[in-house]
């Protein structure tokens, strides 16, 4: 009964094509905001910032960035912990090289450079696509991070190309609680996925999603493969960029060449299919399903184990913690390959209907 079209009437196609075009979608959006910035910041300890809710934002950041690609464009990628790295370093550089640029600014630079980059290692999607461009990606994964570790000018001469980030100052400010590191994320990740949320819906989307459904027909139609797909490998370089500098500033404060590995490009890519592929909220859904699952069962098995008087070790704990999760993982696959995305999108249309059958 609380979610009903009934009685919201569009009279123009502005008014139809709205972001939100439901009202219960709208207050919803606002609430959630609401709760995000407000209560969030007011409730949550020191932990929950710096192990959870940082790292969940940071990479639902790169998933939705691996999302357009992948999942809007149809091009197949497992460099996105690379184009994290070169989004850190990125930043790192620019703060260190360019006296007084503001950090904002490294930031938006760092996710410029990623997104050459991705370009570059783009270019093979104009050839070839599926399998062998996911194994052509994976070069950026070990040349970018082999380069990092190489080059010592990227790290500032460090003898193990370790960085450590500066210190976060906005308009005289400086960011240095976990709390306000959480807030300048969040609002950097709420800006930007609203602007993913527009993209995908403007031109540029209709024609990353004909050419991820066939790039033949695309072609016949007047869609310019070369562009289109090189600009989607920018976008999600750009937006994994930015993630990284993130990742670097707000979350770890130092990093290194071999932490943004290839099961960190794996992992991102796991998020989209649980998550939903070509789909804005997946990305979200997957990295909350991916990060903070685990922890959540790294506290219930213990708990439980202890309450039924079951003698299990930790590593023991550790192991049904794998196999519960690796469970899971099949087991939303199997009921909806779609992805976590799909179920919401189900169950929103049953209540649009309920009571009457479907």
């Amino acid at each position: 009964m609380l979610y009903r079209e009934a009685g919201q009437f569009k009279t123009s196609y502005a008014a139809d094509q709205q972001l939100f075009p439901i009202r219960q979608d709208r207050m919803g959006i606002l609430i959630l905001l609401a709760v995000v910035f407000l209560v969030i910041p007011g409730v949550a300890s020191e932990y929950w910032f710096s192990a959870i809710l940082i790292p969940f934002l940071i990479f639902s950041l790169a998933a939705l960035g691996l999302n357009i690609l992948t999942g809007y464009a149809g091009q197949l990628s497992l460099g996105s912990a690379a184009f994290m790295a070169v989004g850190a370093y990125a930043a790192y550089n620019f703060q260190l090289r360019i006296d007084g640029i503001p950090i904002l600014v490294s930031f938006v630079c760092a996710g410029l450079t990623a997104a050459g980059v991705g370009i570059l290692f783009g270019l093979p999607s104009l050839w070839i696509k599926g399998f062998y461009l996911a194994v052509a990606t994976l070069a950026a994964q070990f040349f970018i991070v082999w380069c990092l570790t190489k080059f010592p000018w990227f790290s500032n001469h460090s003898s193990s190309g370790v960085i450590s980030a500066q210190q976060l100052i906005i308009f005289g400010y400086e960011f240095a609680s976990p709390q306000e590191k959480y807030l300048l994320v969040l609002s950097i990740v709420v800006v930007m996925a609203l602007a993913a949320k527009n993209m995908v819906r403007s031109s540029t989307g209709r024609a990353w999603m004909a050419v991820r459904d066939m790039d033949v027909a695309a072609s016949v139609i007047g869609i310019r493969l070369m562009p289109t797909k090189l600009l989607a490998f920018a976008v999600s370089s750009f937006y994994c960029g930015v993630a990284g500098a993130l990742y670097a500033f707000c979350y770890l404060g130092s990093v290194e060449p071999d932490g943004f590995s290839l099961d960190m490009s794996f992992r991102i890519l796991f998020m989209i299919i649980i998550g939903g592929v070509g789909s804005i909220l997946g990305s979200f859904l997957g990295a909350a399903f991916i990060l903070l699952l685990p922890i959540f069962l790294d506290i219930a098995l213990p708990w439980a184990a202890g309450l039924l008087g079951l003698p299990f070790s930790n590593a023991t704990v550790s192991h049904i913690q794998v196999l519960i999760f690796g469970a899971l993982i099949m087991f939303f696959l199997i009921v909806e390959p779609h992805g976590l995305a799909r179920l919401w999108q189900i169950t929103k249309e049953k209540l649009r209907l309920w009571p009457f059958p479907h």
